[in-house]
């Protein structure tokens, strides 16, 4: 014999039916803190919330008003989130994120795939492989959105606020899925421009060479030992940490640069022989309930399949003379080849 009855309102009521929770205007204000918290500015966030300055500071007071926690304090340059402001925006954002991924119309049970699809990808593997293959995929599924997003962290999907991303690491997390791809490699390359006015540079004769460095190499894992060492024997003309200008700044002509072997199909690239070889390998990570959304799994298969060991780029074994594949025919038109 049951000792509650399950019918009693008492008993059994859930959350919903708490008439204090977020009442009156506490949603809207919430929304304009993460505008405040992102913006870094009350004027900015006046202008994003396409209202006015003094109604932005208003509801961020009553909001303070009622948590009784000063969430922000002035700065030279805008405002700054005390310790208990960075906890509520933190919150707010994963809210933010799961409400996207409530709202994102996506229409899994429908015959056609229809929704948007965020995928956070390095701007290098954008550029050469996924930008040119999207008409290919998008005649496939042309209900399907991508949104593709420069990672804010290469070794956070949830930092990037994404579905998916191509990381270097596996993330081991009940939540979130991880599969293992292919390599990428990298090795030094420099412009035919450079050779022109520096002369082609060899293992011999580095000390007269100019290197763009990033911080992305000088990590202490080890990896990056080969280059920074090339690095040591000639002289740094640049750092650059974005990866689409730091292959601008080489193909400009202005130094070596160490990039992923695929650009080599550029035709202005040439690669080097200095004793610099390394790969890292490739994960395709996505939230797991994501996944069952049918345009999410599409595009995570799609991922995975064009940075997979089966492409010739991405394989186990270095090869810079990789046959023709159905993975770089985009590649190939873009560059005119």
């Amino acid at each position: 014999m049951e000792p509650f009855d399950p019918d009693q309102r008492n008993l059994v009521r859930s959350s919903l039916d708490n008439e204090n929770i977020l009442s009156g205007q506490f949603w809207g204000e919430l929304r304009v803190f993460l505008a405040v918290a992102k913006a870094k500015s009350f004027n900015r966030a006046a202008e994003v919330l396409n209202t006015s300055q003094p109604t932005v500071s208003r509801q961020v007071r009553r909001l303070q008003d009622l948590m009784g926690s000063q969430l922000f304090v002035p700065t030279k340059h805008g405002v700054r989130l005390t310790p208990k402001g960075q906890a509520l925006a933190q919150a707010l954002t994963r809210l933010d994120h799961s409400l996207f991924a409530l709202t994102n119309d996506l229409k899994a049970e429908t015959k056609e795939a229809e929704g948007i699809v965020r995928v956070s990808i390095t701007d290098g593997l954008n550029t050469f492989f996924v930008a040119p293959a999207i008409p290919t995929f998008s005649a496939e599924h042309p209900r399907i959105q991508l949104h593709l997003k420069s990672p804010a962290n290469v070794v956070s999907l949830r930092e990037n606020q994404t579905d998916m991303m191509i990381g270097f690491s596996p993330i081991e997390a009940a939540d979130i899925s991880s599969r293992r791809l292919g390599s990428l490699h990298f090795i030094p390359v420099v412009a035919k421009s450079y050779i022109q006015q520096q002369g082609i540079p060899t293992r011999s004769n580095l000390a007269q060479h100019f290197f763009l460095q990033s911080e992305f190499y000088t990590s202490k894992t080890g990896l990056w030992d080969p280059w920074n060492s090339a690095v040591a024997k000639g002289q740094i003309a640049h750092f650059c940490d974005n990866s689409m200008a730091y292959g601008m700044l080489v193909k400009a002509g202005l130094g070596i640069g160490l990039l992923g072997s695929y650009t080599v199909l550029e035709p202005d690239a040439v690669p080097l022989d200095l004793d610099v070889k390394m790969s890292v390998p490739l994960y395709a990570l996505a939230l797991t309930e994501r996944l069952n959304a049918k345009p999410v799994q599409l595009v995570f298969d799609w991922l995975c399949d064009m940075f997979g060991p089966k492409n010739p780029w991405f394989s186990p074994e270095f090869r810079l003379n990789n046959p023709p594949s159905r993975f770089d025919i985009g590649i190939k038109l873009l560059f005119n080849l």
